[in-house]
């Protein structure tokens, strides 16, 4: 299963693409769609997290999509900014037949670290960890993030369907 893991932003967008085939996992792809600087117009920022999230789709093949649920703590423009970003981001996941599945920031840490409260470089460190040849490589913390969320995915559709079969 290869599964597409969004951290959406309005100025940075992360993306992460992992295979995961008998329980193991690899890394397909990482990296950030940067949008432009927060001063440059929102619909053009949007424009272009569309067309990249479109270039990482087409290019990777992913099945599903996963995308981080917007966290409240911040101020009422950030949210506004954050959720049209993730509403482009699952449009064009939708687009390309995607299904999308959302996870809370919290669900995600837990998933990952085991404490719905995990520091941001605490959930680096373990994607690192779960991705085989990642321990020296240099990850920015969208696509961290992003990786987190299809990990995140993964864990929680291989418990799905073993529910399912019981």
């Amino acid at each position: 299963m290869r599964v597409l893991g969004i951290d959406p932003g309005s100025v940075t967008t992360g993306y992460g693409v992992v295979d995961e085939h008998r329980g193991n996992l690899a890394l397909v792809a990482q990296g950030s769609i940067r949008a432009g600087k927060a001063g440059k117009e929102l619909p053009d920022r949007l424009v272009l997290i569309f067309e990249g999230l479109r270039e990482v789709i087409a290019t990777h093949a992913p099945v599903a999509a996963a995308i981080e649920t917007p966290f409240a703590g911040r101020n009422v423009r950030s949210l506004v900014q954050l959720s049209q970003a993730r509403g482009v981001a699952v449009l064009a996941a939708r687009i390309a037949g995607l299904e999308i599945f959302e996870y809370a920031p919290s669900a995600v840490k837990n998933a990952i670290v085991g404490y719905g409260r995990a520091e941001k470089h605490q959930v680096a460190k373990r994607v690192k960890m779960l991705l085989p040849g990642m321990r020296d490589t240099v990850l920015g913390a969208d696509a961290a993030d992003a990786l987190a969320v299809a990990i995140c995915h993964v864990h929680v559709s291989k418990f799905t369907s073993r529910i399912r079969k019981q």
